[in-house]
This record gives C-alpha cells, sequence and structure tokens, in this order.
C-alpha cells in the first residue's frame, strides 16, 4: 500500500497530484522488485527506485508530450502556410494533437522497454521492522 502523494504543502487543494490522489483513491499497486534481501510473503518492506529511472520516467510523461504539442502544432502551422490552402490555426490544432498522439504511442514502447530492462527496476532495501512500510510482499 503507497503512501499519500501529497497532504503536507500548502497547495494541496490546486495541486493536480493531489486531485488523483484523492480521485483514484489508495488502492494496492502491484510492482515487480529485486528480492536480494530474501523478503518473505507477507513481510513488509522498504523499497526504492533507481534515480535514473524516476527522471527517465518523468521525463517521457511530462516532456514529451509537450514536445509533441508543440512540435506539431509548428509543423502543420509552417506547412498550412506554405501551401495557402489550409487554415493556419485549425492546421496548428491538428497538428498539436497528431504530435501528441505519436509522442504518446512513443512513449507507450519507451516505457515497456524501461520496465523490461532490470537496471530500472525496484528493489527491496530492508524489511520495514517499525510497520509503518508501504509495501508488503504478496
Amino acid at each position: 500500500m503507497r503512501r499519500r502523494a501529497c497532504g503536507g504543502c500548502g497547495a494541496r487543494d490546486a495541486c493536480g497530484t493531489s486531485l488523483l490522489d484523492r480521485f483514484l483513491g489508495r488502492r494496492p499497486m502491484r510492482l515487480h522488485v529485486i528480492n536480494d534481501r530474501n523478503a518473505q510473503i507477507g513481510e513488509q518492506v522498504i523499497i526504492g527506485v533507481p534515480e535514473e529511472a524516476l527522471l527517465k520516467a518523468a521525463v517521457a510523461a511530462y516532456l514529451a508530450p509537450l514536445i509533441g504539442l508543440i512540435i506539431g502544432a509548428i509543423g502543420a502551422h509552417e506547412l498550412a502556410g506554405a501551401s495557402g490552402s489550409l487554415p493556419a490555426d485549425g492546421a496548428s490544432l491538428l497538428g498539436a494533437l497528431i504530435g501528441f498522439v505519436a509522442v504518446f504511442r512513443w512513449i507507450q514502447g519507451y516505457s515497456a522497454r524501461l520496465a523490461a530492462d532490470p537496471r530500472y527496476r525496484a528493489v527491496v532495501l530492508r524489511r520495514d521492522d517499525a510497520r509503518s512500510a508501504f509495501v508488503q510482499l504478496t
């Protein structure tokens, strides 16, 4: 069971992450982790995620769609201006949508490649004796 995403910051009522956390609720997640500590089923453990994996996932989730939107909109706007037969604003909107969908498709493949690479997999760091952990092996 993961901990709440937010709760301590002053912007929690206007924050998208906090809103998603409240909307989706606290449901258990399934993770494939590397268990070098030989933790057993039913034990509560602390897991860690490699920093590089977290950074790559953040760039793919936040920056790549934005870049796809911008490049798609600019490219379609330029093509519409060069052809002269299409309205530039409509072409920009369509190009942004196409760029977003193209990047979204790329993200699906990219995240599948990252998930298959053991270098980016979560790792059991230690057993949690204090019972305040947020992961239980099942």
